[in-house]
């Protein structure tokens, strides 16, 4: 069985078609990765994934049933942070736990030990009583991405996990996310980096819907991605294929990727 099912799905953010009809799946237990140029419905296939925004025609499935929050993880490129709010590590990896517990319930055993393994896993133990206001934005990543792992789903949805990270919170996002696929869960994670995409088990190219899907040699190619990006965002040099996003623009004091403006890609070889 696949972890998603679409078949000529779409969605609406109000009256704004943000993904057209698309048919697609996501294998169990893999990478996949959900490439596109900014406006594509990235993050949009990602909430409906989530349970969070109902498609609007189509039937999307997830592991045989109707998406619902309390089956998938969705941890967001971004979360607003209420500054004058006390928060520790510990209990915003708690929140994770809410579905299971409540908003007001008190944590059991299991729910204390999903909380612990969450910040081991992602070397947060340390962090635990520290205040969320004042850690980097690379630790506050791996907060939100240890309160998705707390959940205990077997689906879990990144946007964007690698943007803007240091180098070192970077390596531990990459290893649980390696880990986590080996340990049978499903993630399916939002990037621009083209790199990052040819390295998943899976890929869906979007550009206002599924263009198209599969292994990556099969999907990053010089058709489809001119087809998503545009004539002028893809240009072909030596046999490698250049993708000019200005998403993915270096941050002062982060990093970038190896500073890439400009992301390389040879289907079925080495990157660089």
């Amino acid at each position: 069985m696949s972890a998603v099912v679409a078949h000529d799905v779409s969605f609406h953010r109000g009256t704004h078609l943000a993904l057209d009809r698309s048919t697609f799946t996501v294998p169990r237990a893999s990478r996949t990765s959900v490439i596109g140029p900014n406006g594509s419905g990235k993050s949009t296939l990602l909430a409906g994934i989530a349970g969070l925004r109902a498609p609007s025609s189509g039937r999307l499935e997830v592991f045989g049933g109707p998406p619902t929050v309390d089956r998938v993880a969705l941890v967001l490129q971004s979360t607003k942070l209420n500054e004058a709010m006390p928060v520790t590590v510990r209990e915003v990896v708690g929140m994770g736990r809410y579905p299971s517990t409540g908003w007001v319930g008190r944590p059991g055993q299991a729910d204390k030990h999903a909380v612990s393994d969450a910040l081991r896993v992602m070397e947060l133990t340390d962090l635990a009583g520290r205040q969320l206001t004042e850690l980097s934005g690379g630790e506050r990543q791996r907060v939100y991405i240890a309160q998705g792992l707390a959940q205990d789903h077997d689906l879990l949805l990144l946007d964007e996990p690698h943007t803007g990270l240091d180098v070192v919170s970077e390596a531990i996002v990459e290893q649980v996310i390696t880990a986590a696929v080996a340990d049978g869960r499903t993630v399916i994670m939002t990037t621009h980096d083209l790199s990052e995409a040819a390295a998943a088990d899976h890929v869906l190219l979007l550009s206002g819907r599924v263009v198209a899907s599969g292994d990556a040699a099969d999907v990053l190619t010089p058709t489809y991605l001119t087809e998503a990006y545009g004539m002028r965002g893809v240009r072909i040099e030596e046999g490698r294929v250049y993708v000019d996003d200005p998403a993915h623009l270096p941050v002062g004091g982060r990093h970038t990727h190896g500073e890439r403006v400009v992301h390389p890609e040879v289907p079925g070889s080495d990157l660089h």
